[in-house]
């Protein structure tokens, strides 16, 4: 049995690394207030619009009561999204695999914590896997990753 158990876990731990390594993470010492705008601008200096803003964080407060303990169990002190896209991509996108246009439009999550904010950024290039787009959806990865170190550098 425990030989079993593992083969089991040797097995799995790659596919653990996989699913960690999809979402892209990256911390800076500072609150959310102070990081959101710069993040916003770097997108767009990289060719992303924002078309969308959602204080995620504001929106799940007015369930506190109704939640009641249940109710942002993990004590983050605030979430944002925004949404983006640059239409030279989108079409290039489509032009190279219409599948993977369910990564259009972009997203991105900023959390803070204990005066500690997260980006988060699901990597297309990983979703793309075998897609003939999967370079394109690199390229478009790495402009955004770079956009999150340039707003968020850590000293």
């Amino acid at each position: 049995m425990r030989k079993f158990l593992l083969v089991i876990l040797i097995m799995a731990t790659p596919l653990l690394q996989a699913a960690d390594a999809t979402v892209f993470r990256h911390s800076i010492h500072k609150p959310l207030a102070e990081v959101y705008d710069p993040v916003y601008k770097a997108l767009e200096e990289q060719g992303f619009y924002v078309v969308f803003e959602a204080n995620i964080g504001k929106n799940l407060s007015n369930f506190a009561d109704k939640w009641g303990e249940d109710y942002n169990r993990n004590k983050l002190d605030g979430i944002r999204s925004l949404v983006f896209c640059n239409g030279w991509y989108a079409n290039a996108v489509s032009n190279a695999d219409p599948n993977m246009l369910a990564l259009c439009p972009l997203h991105l999550t900023l959390m803070e914590k204990a005066g500690v904010t997260t980006a988060l950024f699901v990597r297309p290039s990983l979703i793309a896997t075998g897609s003939s787009a999967q370079a394109l959806l690199l390229e478009v990865e790495e402009k955004i990753t770079k956009a999150i170190k340039t707003a968020m550098p850590v000293p």
